[in-house]
């Protein structure tokens, strides 16, 4: 493990940027950015446009390492290169900000009010990737919609299963486990889903750290427990369809959370818009993401 970067992901200031929307998303991504489905017809040719996105923002001199403290990338995107260097390498050596990759496999079938992760089929092949690539931590996600405890521990379960796998090789795992922003008893699931996150983190070695990325509370500071746990490296948070500016303004009032943006991040941009009204509207979303993670 990269010493510098665990002490940056551990004490620095700024937010993740969260750029690993995957075959699923990834048309949604590309549609928001102003390229339509008629614009490439196969998924070779998408992810060479969404790696052209992505190069376009990690480029750019709005995106450093001032406010930018770790980037979430794709497989595609950290076998994929910039500047002639792997990306992963590229953000570290070039930005200084520390390369995530998201590592599951997809979401199961929803079941009993939530989405378990896909079986990791690969996992073995894709973390020996990572460590030639250079990459710090991962990231996986699962979702919860309805209050079904049996669920939601199940959720949590299986997180930390994979989580101590990943961390026995050498990577700090993020856990996601999302809770749907308009499920019914948000604020009930959110209650017995740190009652869980609590026991996963009891019965971890002292040498498993993990991060964790989660749903904006409604309850404020909900989960700032977690950080009573010397495994717990830092708590962030996914926008989860919140508007940028809403997001935000939840996350002001948690005072120990960070931003973790995928669509709030990328919010305005434009494969039209010049490279001065580029990085205009990549600034000033940066600002905020910026601001709302360390201004508290």
């Amino acid at each position: 493990m990269n010493k510098k970067q665990f002490d940056r992901m551990k004490n620095g200031k700024g937010f993740i940027a969260a750029l690993d929307q995957s075959g699923g998303s990834t048309p949604k991504a590309l549609l928001n950015y102003g390229i339509t489905e008629d614009k490439y017809s196969n998924d070779e040719e998408m992810f060479n446009l969404v790696h052209e996105m992505r190069k376009r923002i990690i480029t750019n001199e709005a995106f450093t390492s001032d406010r930018i403290l770790a980037a979430i990338l794709f497989k595609v995107t950290m076998n994929s290169k910039v500047d002639n260097k792997f990306t992963g390498d590229y953000l570290w050596e070039e930005k200084g900000i520390v390369p995530f990759l998201k590592i599951d496999e997809g979401l199961d079938e929803l079941k009993d009010g939530a989405q378990l992760m896909k079986p990791f089929k690969h996992i073995d092949e894709l973390l020996k990737n990572a460590k030639e690539r250079n990459i710090f931590g991962t990231k996986m996600r699962s979702v919860i919609k309805e209050l079904n405890e049996k669920s939601i521990e199940k959720v949590v379960d299986q997180q930390f299963e994979y989580a101590k796998k990943i961390s026995d090789a050498g990577f700090v795992p993020i856990i996601e486990p999302e809770v749907d922003i308009h499920a019914k008893d948000k604020a009930e699931i959110e209650e017995v889903l740190k009652k869980y996150l609590i026991e996963g983190l009891k019965n971890l070695e002292k040498e498993n750290y993990v991060m964790f990325k989660l749903t904006l509370p409604e309850k404020e500071n909900l989960y700032e427990d977690l950080y009573n746990f010397s495994q717990t490296i830092r708590v962030v948070a996914l926008s989860g369809g919140y508007s940028r500016d809403e997001a935000n303004k939840k996350l002001r009032k948690n005072k120990s959370v960070i931003a973790s943006y995928s669509r709030a991040l990328t919010e305005g941009l434009n494969v039209n818009q010049t490279d001065e009204e580029f990085t205009k509207m990549l600034d000033e979303s940066i600002e905020k993401n910026y601001s709302a993670s360390v201004e508290k």
